[in-house]
């Protein structure tokens, strides 16, 4: 498996789409039950193979990743070739996961407090891969308002 298993809740979200790769494979609804009582490794495989499919194809859309700590703000644009990273560093004791924390940050911008840092990085040989491991460290898929915001006040 190369990304990692869905939970119960995604399973269930994408009940028909598991349907439909199930029949992709010429699996119907009793041999899947059979598979699941006889055969729980296949079983297992055919949940891997499926959550593999899934992630690969929403890693291929997603364009932006944040991940917000305390004192520090990560915002990637995902392009092509490279991804851009945004760093926000704080350099107090504000909390900017905080409402009162946030508020701040958005009036004191150009604080000394508040420190910019811009990157490109180049992706390995497996960009899917590479964005997994972000998210799995606790980055989120955006739509990428905070990074084009930020962009275009640094830049």
């Amino acid at each position: 498996m190369k990304y990692s298993r869905l939970t119960k809740e995604q399973f269930e979200e994408l009940h028909q789409e598991f349907i439909n790769f199930l029949a992709t494979q010429s699996i119907t609804a009793d041999e899947w039950e059979n598979l699941k009582e006889n055969k729980p490794e296949l079983a297992e495989a055919e949940l891997d193979v499926f959550s593999d499919l899934i992630w690969e194809g929403v890693l291929n859309k997603a364009e932006y990743l944040e991940h917000i700590s305390p004192q520090h703000m990560y915002l990637f644009h995902l392009g092509e070739s490279k991804m851009q990273a945004i760093v926000l560093n704080i350099k107090n004791d504000v909390d900017i996961t905080t409402e009162e924390g946030y508020a701040w940050l958005r009036e004191n911008l150009m604080d000394e407090n508040v420190e910019f840092l811009q990157a490109d990085k180049d992706y390995t040989d497996d960009k899917n891969l590479d964005k997994f491991k972000m998210i799995e460290q606790g980055a989120v898929i955006t739509k990428g308002d905070l990074f084009k915001y930020f962009d275009k006040l640094i830049n």
